[in-house]
């Protein structure tokens, strides 16, 4: 029969990667929990109707990369994309904003149907941040200072902070209007996405990776030059803040992010050791999503952080954790013996908290167990046969330095082990 084979773009974690992503996860968790936010688990499909509302009909995203598909009922389901939209429509329905500003977050997988690449996936994991209820540019600083003590925390160093401000609504449709009239006269220049974001979504347009195209975008007009005085203020709140905080950033006017539902403040942190895929984590405020999806009107702020390129940043600056190894590997020799061993394991463990203990599942001689030992990475291995069961008595064996082999009786494993 041939073989079956995973799906392209969606990778499997090894046992040996996934120690990199406990780290990270791990790490997450307590920088968040120090902040104040708590986790929520949304499900990974949603209406597809969620998505076209809040992403936005002429995105990439929506356009070309969902993974989309009818129920039984006939009704339009998707795989998320990305997991904003998913938190503020849990919120909007369980009523969560009742009871005051929420700071929740999630991790998991998003689904992009995108041309596979390193750092870029079709099944991809995200750590997602999200501060709905709050206005001011105190939550959108408090957000980015998150990532700077996340990175810090994991040892990561070489990271670049983009900022931008896409601005008010009103704001933002002056600028599409001078965009579209300085696109519209360079047309010829326009490539064939280029030519079809202009009479839909001309922002998306800076976004273009097309070589050719970026003289002209650089010469394109500015948002920063259209912002009215409230979003100007609340862009100059937020640097004053990072400023105090000692962390430096830089101003993008070409930064817009890739999604329809942004107003206001917007940043990404950035690498230059990852090729092509510069951006590891991106974010900004989303002040009308909440009533654009059905609920009462109220702002909001979040983020995004693309876990495998978080690992590949770790693997790429040497931080990555070595895997984990077992304390000691219980090798059994002999019937009496391989009968007994997952007694003393089972006795061992709820003796020594915490403790790592593999029983040796394979066959071979006692030689091979002792190999398989070794290659385990154990400190020791702890040897069980037939004269030792009846004895009640273990060899323990040091795998990690010249210490002699001993023998001691199983009750005093326990607190060797402890040792």
């Amino acid at each position: 029969m041939s073989r079956i084979t995973g799906v392209r773009g969606m990778n499997d974690i090894s046992p040996t990667e996934s120690a990199t992503w406990h780290f990270v996860e791990a790490t997450a968790r307590e920088v968040l929990r120090c902040y104040g936010y708590r986790e929520m688990r949304p499900p990974l499909v949603e209406r597809t109707e969620l998505f076209r509302r809040s992403v936005g009909e002429a995105t990439d995203i929506v356009e070309k990369e969902m993974y989309t598909f009818a129920d039984r009922n006939g009704d339009s389901l998707s795989l998320r994309p990305e997991c904003t939209a998913s938190c503020v429509r849990a919120a909007v329905e369980h009523g969560w904003l009742r009871a005051g500003g929420q700071r929740i977050w999630t991790i998991g997988p998003m689904f992009r149907y995108e041309r596979p690449q390193k750092g870029r996936y079709r099944q991809f994991h995200q750590l997602d941040v999200e501060a709905l209820g709050f206005s001011g540019p105190d939550v959108d600083a408090e957000l980015i200072l998150i990532c700077a003590r996340l990175f810090a925390r994991l040892g990561l160093g070489r990271l670049r902070l983009q900022l931008n401000s896409l601005g008010s609504r009103s704001s933002q449709a002056r600028y599409r209007d001078a965009l579209v009239r300085y696109f519209a006269h360079h047309r010829d220049r326009l490539d064939e996405d280029s030519e079809r974001r202009l009479a839909t979504n001309p922002l998306r347009i800076l976004d273009s990776k097309d070589p050719a195209m970026q003289e002209l975008i650089d010469c394109a007009p500015r948002i920063t030059d259209f912002l009215d005085d409230e979003s100007a203020a609340h862009l100059q709140g937020l640097t004053d803040m990072l400023d105090r905080a000692g962390t430096s950033w830089t101003l993008n006017a070409r930064l817009v992010r890739g999604l329809d539902y942004y107003t206001g403040p917007v940043f990404e942190w950035q690498t230059e050791e990852l090729g092509a895929q510069n951006a590891v984590c991106g974010g900004g405020r989303y002040d009308h999503l909440i009533e654009d999806i059905g609920g009462s009107g109220a702002p909001a702020t979040g983020f995004a952080m693309g876990l495998e390129r978080i690992v590949a940043l770790l693997e790429q600056q040497s931080l990555a954790p070595p895997p984990p190894c077992p304390d000691a590997y219980l090798v059994a020799v002999g019937g009496e013996a391989q009968r007994e061993a997952h007694r003393l394991a089972e006795t061992l463990r709820d003796r020594v908290d915490s403790l790592s203990l593999t029983v040796d599942a394979a066959g071979g001689s006692f030689r091979t167990k002792l190999k398989r030992a070794d290659r385990s990475g154990a400190r020791y291995a702890l040897i069980l046969g037939d004269a030792e069961v009846r004895d009640a008595r273990v060899g323990v064996k040091a795998l990690r330095d010249e210490s002699e082999q001993r023998s001691m009786r199983q009750s005093a494993l326990a607190e060797f082990l402890r040792g």
